[in-house]
């Protein structure tokens, strides 16, 4: 039976159950006669601890990913795929009528949300993927956005709670664990995965562009 390794840029115990239960879902659609065998290492992201903005949040999941491919092709540890997790906010400034608008004039608090994004490479092509988004009470976002607190420190605060972090996450502190951390990656992973899983369909509707 064929193994196919999926290295993952984090040792952090929700990002790798993600992988390993989004694999399960797909891995037959990868290679019929397949299965997967999820590894974590640690690397840098090379973006803030709690990233504010879309483009921070899928840069970070990307270097993760490109940290792993250049770890493979230095020491030829034989990864297949290389995947790249990152967690934080997406903030969306707020005209003063309420309205949502990037244009200048006067603002009101912007929304603030979580998401958790999805990068996978197989050395060849990346493809991103994102979990949705669960909007972030103004306090707590404030406290991450402007007192500079780690998203990880604040929600254990707010929540009265410690290592949150490792267990149900922020989404499930606001979610009231309907949607915990481990399954926002999961959703982000199967998304990121699809054009790996579903060759043929992504195949055919370049295809169907070119013509």
């Amino acid at each position: 039976m064929q193994k196919i390794l999926i290295a993952v840029g984090s040792a952090r115990k929700p990002k790798l159950n993600a992988v390993t239960a989004a694999a399960e879902s797909f891995a037959t659609w990868l290679s019929a006669e397949a299965y997967c065998e999820v590894v974590g290492v640690e690397v840098d992201s090379g973006v803030s601890h709690t990233p504010s903005t879309r483009e921070e949040l899928m840069r970070g999941a990307r270097q993760r990913a490109e940290a792993l491919l250049e770890l493979n092709q230095r020491e030829q540890r034989g990864w297949n795929f290389f995947v790249g997790l990152e967690g934080g906010l997406d903030v969306v400034p707020q005209a003063a009528d309420g309205s949502l608008s990037l244009v200048s004039g006067p603002c009101s608090a912007p929304r603030v949300f979580l998401e958790s994004w999805a990068y996978v490479s197989d050395g060849h092509a990346g493809h991103f993927g994102c979990s949705g988004a669960v909007e972030l009470p103004e306090s707590l976002a404030h406290e991450v956005l402007e007192q500079g607190t780690e998203l990880a420190e604040a929600i254990d605060k707010f929540a009265g709670a410690a290592g949150i972090r490792d267990g149900q996450g922020a989404w499930g502190v606001l979610s009231r664990n309907l949607i915990s951390r481990q399954e926002s990656f999961r959703l982000a992973l199967i998304a990121a995965f699809a054009p790996f899983y579903n060759e043929k369909m992504y195949r055919s509707a370049s295809a169907v562009a070119l013509r």
